[in-house]
């Protein structure tokens, strides 16, 4: 698979998301703990708890979804995609203890 191959995901309103290769390599050099989570980041944006959009860039979104992990126990599993009128791509993903700031965009009911 090279750098330029994609997988696409797609968010809980239908829009497509593009995952690079480069950007799933970038994914487990950065964060090891999410080798066994990569294939929940479709889960996570088609199914999110929450969505919100980030403070420092308006067209950047944070999906966030809840999960229990074997070995840094109940995390926020973080999708970040940068969306513009024709293009939506995953630019990282991670865990985290806490919500980041910004206008909520879609919460799970």
């Amino acid at each position: 698979m090279t750098s330029l191959e994609v997988e696409w995901l797609e968010d809980w309103s239908g829009k497509p998301i593009r995952l690079t290769t480069e950007r799933k390599s970038h994914l487990l050099d950065a964060h090891p703990e999410l080798v066994d989570y990569v294939a929940n980041l479709q889960e996570v944006v088609g199914t999110p708890d929450l969505v919100r959009q980030s403070v420092t860039d308006p067209q950047t979104r944070l999906y966030y979804r809840e999960y229990e992990t074997k070995v840094i126990g109940t995390k926020w599993l973080c999708v970040v995609v940068k969306i513009s009128n024709d293009d939506a791509f995953v630019i990282t993903a991670y865990f985290k203890d806490a919500l980041k700031k910004g206008a909520e965009l879609w919460t799970k009911s």
